[in-house]
């Protein structure tokens, strides 16, 4: 199977990126199954039904959130008849929508994708991540009723999101971090055949500070004073992710590629 994620998707940049590319890589590159992070698609902050509809019809087959899955308040109702959207799997227990779910893909197979929050530098205290994978992943062992198991592991720091790749090896086709925007290097296949990469990096306007337009950010990291409401940088967008080709009888990874598409940073591609 022929997969491929894309990070965090930024504000109007990075939506019109995925929207004006996702249809002809999808043709182009034979993909089977397609994950994009949403968690920052409207103004930096959430996901607005609008702004999701549009990332699926471009050709997403699920859109995760993150620990910002809720800032826009439309997203509790199409959450809930939506799905394609997944929020993160140990968010409030009381909170609308799934966090792991099974898809079709095509020739039959079955896809599993779950999403998880790390615990470290985070705003709030969610449950443990590891306990909470371990549960979720328990009825889809690879090579069973899943053809390939994603988890998208959102969190600040890179040390837990390589304990949660290490933790799920051999169990998930793929683990890949998200939140952090900056894409990582470390793209590579563990011992037990899961694929892994720290960061996927952000869909979004590079020349700026995480996606945000440079001057407040800088502004407050020099001052130590807000002045102004940060916001979403607008230039041309990169599409930043992960490229992974799957073996559909045990569901382990056979290759992992880093992806880079447009923008300012260099190309990568599978």
């Amino acid at each position: 199977m022929r997969i491929l994620f894309f990070g965090d998707v930024m504000g109007r940049s990075g939506r019109a990126a995925i929207t004006g590319r996702l249809p002809a890589l999808r043709v182009d590159w034979a993909l089977d199954f397609v994950v994009v992070n949403g968690e920052n698609a409207t103004s930096g902050n959430g996901l607005s039904e609008p702004h999701a509809r549009a990332i699926l019809a471009a050709g997403a087959d699920v859109v995760t959130l993150g620990d910002h899955a809720f800032d826009q308040r439309d997203m509790t109702g199409l959450i809930e008849t939506e799905p394609r959207i997944l929020r993160p799997i140990n968010f409030a227990k009381t909170a609308p929508g799934k966090g792991v779910r099974v898809y079709d893909a095509p020739g039959g197979r079955k896809v599993v994708v779950a999403q998880v929050l790390g615990q470290v530098f985070m705003k709030r205290a969610f449950d443990d991540p590891f306990s909470a994978i371990d549960l979720a992943l328990r009825p889809y062992p690879l090579g069973g009723q899943a053809a390939a198991v994603i988890v998208d592991m959102h969190c600040e720091a890179t040390s837990e999101k390589m304990a949660m790749g290490h933790f799920c090896d051999g169990r998930a086709s793929l683990v890949v971090g998200t939140h952090t925007h900056v894409p990582t290097a470390d793209a590579m296949i563990l011992p037990g055949g899961t694929a892994y990469l720290t960061d996927a990096g952000m869909c979004g306007d590079y020349h700026s500070v995480i996606g945000m337009e440079k001057a407040e950010p800088m502004r407050r990291f020099v001052t130590g004073m807000p002045k102004d409401r940060f916001q979403p940088a607008n230039g041309e967008a990169t599409l930043s992710g992960v490229f992974v080709e799957t073996d559909d009888r045990t569901g382990k990874a056979l290759r992992v590629a880093p992806v880079r598409v447009g923008g300012r940073l260099p190309e990568a591609t599978p």
